[in-house]
């Protein structure tokens, strides 16, 4: 069995960043190394194990099997040791440590999420804890935070996991729209009834299941995703119709590029939890960062229903 040293979680931490910048000369410049010293660990770690975890050259880097399977084994180990520091730094009454927060993409523009304020103020009262945010999708955020590769996440969670907490925070209005390349674009709101909808092709929230179909009375998505962006991107095709957050489509709403079809009928929406795991030790930091989620919502968590 390999015995973890001090020197396998730094050569561990350097292939992780090297992962997440894709490559090792994107990861020069956040680990502050030269690329020689980067490509001595890389070989150091390969050695150690005994397998080749990358390939690297003009081809550009990919990750070999073994090295996806040391990838996501390294997240969960690195950040079980943070979450024991952030434990060990609480016995001291300090906030320090890593902490590893999950949100959805496409947030930034919602004037009702906490995200923006509660990061401003947890840097303020813990300025020598390190956060990273990683942006995902609702299911694989909810892996992440149950195999302990994230200490809490945000976003809509209709599943329900057993063994992660769900803590009510904000919702999302959500709108159905075109493209002005689409045909109901031009359409007046009594055109469009539900059996022209219905035989439209619909660009589905994948992790809603059958919700936008039951909606639109629609038999079968004609593409379906979890990222707002890629959804966005099929609209704006001209192609499909989907739903869309309000805050995110409001733009090329303005430029004349989208049209929300029939708000008084199709307005929808997404109520955003915090997630942690359930029972799991939680350290001041983690908490800290929870609370400040909480207060700083423009909704009480108990006004969410």
């Amino acid at each position: 069995m390999m015995q973890i040293q001090d020197a396998d979680l730094k050569s561990l931490r350097i292939f992780e960043t090297i992962v997440q910048c894709g490559g090792f000369s994107a990861a020069q410049s956040v680990l502050n190394i030269s690329a020689s010293a980067i490509s001595e660990q890389m070989s150091q770690l390969e050695t150690r194990l005994g397998v080749r975890l990358c390939e690297r050259g003009r081809s550009g880097f990919r990750l070999t099997e073994e090295g996806e399977v040391l990838y996501e084994a390294a997240q969960r180990m690195l950040s079980a040791v943070e979450t024991f520091r952030m434990e060990a730094e609480t016995l001291r009454r300090q906030l320090r440590g890593t902490l590893r927060v999950g949100v959805i993409d496409a947030t930034l523009t919602d004037p009702g999420s906490p995200l923006t304020l509660a990061i401003r103020r947890f840097g303020e009262i813990a300025p020598q804890v390190h956060l990273q945010v990683q942006i995902d999708t609702p299911n694989a955020l909810e892996q992440r935070v149950m195999d302990g590769r994230l200490h809490l996440a945000v976003g809509p969670f209709p599943a329900r996991l057993p063994g992660l907490d769900y803590t009510p925070l904000y919702r999302e209005t959500h709108g159905l729209f075109c493209s002005r390349t689409n045909p109901l674009y031009a359409q007046d709101d009594a055109e469009i009834t539900l059996p022209r909808l219905s035989q439209s092709r619909v660009a589905a929230r994948a992790f809603l299941g059958r919700f936008d179909l039951e909606q639109l009375r629609a038999e079968q998505a004609a593409g379906s995703v979890d990222n707002v962006e890629a959804r966005a991107m099929m609209i704006l095709s001209g192609q499909y119709i989907g739903f869309l957050p309000l805050h995110y489509a409001q733009p090329w709403v303005d430029k004349g590029e989208l049209r929300r079809l029939r708000p008084e009928a199709y307005a929808t929406f997404l109520d955003f939890d915090i997630i942690m795991r359930h029972g799991a030790s939680t350290p001041r930091a983690v908490t800290a960062f929870h609370e400040q989620l909480l207060s700083s919502s423009v909704l009480r968590p108990d006004a969410v229903s």
